[in-house]
């Protein structure tokens, strides 16, 4: 479906000093810098597959969107998406895809919604059967139905970006690129898109790739993760394998009756602590969490014991300071 081979990128940027006597000299004599956006980034995506591409700020991860979607042509490497070259083949090529950037929009500000959809439409030469019974189909799933006959101006961010989904998928993609496709969405919008992304994956098969910093949305969709920094491509593989690699922390409350002096438990890291309650660390590929409760219960009378996982948005943390980023 997608195969990315050795693709690089690199952008001129002019640089200059604050100052009058410095932007006089940035007029006759400019210098520039070369931040170099991808580096040799190779990878696959099979169809069906929804994978999320994340890293921090100015990684390479929108870059390699516009690469993929045939905004951008490359310095060097490969590009096939369903056998087209997306900056060679756009005219046909565009046919195939859905893009959403979460920060741009292609709808039309001034008008219905609605009108924004038909031009889309005409744009796509999408047959008029299919496109109504698309229309119904994003219509009831995205809950549009009380939205879609109003001015895009006066939708909320969350309506809009409901909008922008549906809009990239009238002419029924294949492939359906998602650049932090619920930024500043309140939590019910965001569940809605989510769901959405699922039943169409599920139903149509649509291949996703989705860049976020959302780590509720990798976890909520994604089973797969792509992770680029400073334009290198510094891990790919399964959501649970970083789990086993870092969700061996866990966090353990426990509340017990009035005891006056702090305890000690061999292999536990204590957090917090008071004479009814404490917050443990626990490192269970070290220690086993029954051992622990077993140690606990011979120094205190335990009354209640909660245990979580690292959070996902932690354990991404510790990949990024894994590769120093």
């Amino acid at each position: 479906m997608i195969k990315v081979e050795g693709l690089a990128k690199a952008y001129h940027v002019a640089k200059r000093s604050s100052g009058v006597k410095e932007a006089m000299k940035a007029l006759f004599k400019r210098e520039y810098k070369v931040v170099e956006a991808l580096k040799d980034i190779s990878f696959t995506i099979e169809p069906g597959e929804i994978v999320g591409y994340i890293g921090p700020n100015g990684a390479g991860k929108s870059t390699t969107i516009k690469v993929m979607s045939g905004i951008l042509v490359p310095d060097s490497g490969s590009c096939t998406v369903m056998g087209y070259t997306p900056w060679e083949d756009r005219v046909n090529y565009v046919k195939h895809i859905g893009v959403v950037f979460g920060q741009r929009s292609q709808l039309w500000w001034d008008v219905p919604v609605i009108d924004s959809f038909d031009l889309l439409r005409d744009i796509y030469k999408v047959p008029e059967q299919e496109y109504q019974s698309t229309l119904a189909l994003l219509t009831e799933t995205l809950e549009l139905q009380e939205i879609i006959q109003m001015p895009v101006r006066q939708l909320s961010l969350g309506q809009r970006m409901r909008c922008e989904i549906a809009a990239s998928l009238l002419h029924s993609p294949s492939v359906l690129f998602l650049d932090e496709p619920t930024i500043g969405l309140d939590a019910v919008s965001k569940i809605a898109v989510r769901r959405f992304i699922r039943t169409i994956n599920e139903q149509k098969r649509v291949t996703v790739i989705l860049t976020t910093h959302d780590m509720n949305d990798i976890e909520a969709l994604a089973n797969r993760i792509i992770l680029i920094g400073k334009g290198k491509l510094l891990y790919d593989g399964s959501l649970s394998a970083i789990r086993d690699q870092f969700g061996t922390k866990k966090t353990m409350t426990v509340v017990y009756s009035h005891h006056a002096n702090p305890f000690q438990v061999e292999g536990v890291h204590i957090e917090s602590w008071s004479p009814e309650r404490a917050v443990l660390s626990v490192d269970t590929s070290e220690v086993v969490i029954s051992d622990v409760l077993i140690r606990l219960s011979q120094q205190v009378e335990l009354l209640d014991v909660a245990i979580e996982t690292l959070p996902i948005e932690d354990m991404i943390v510790q990949l990024y300071k894994e590769h120093q980023l």
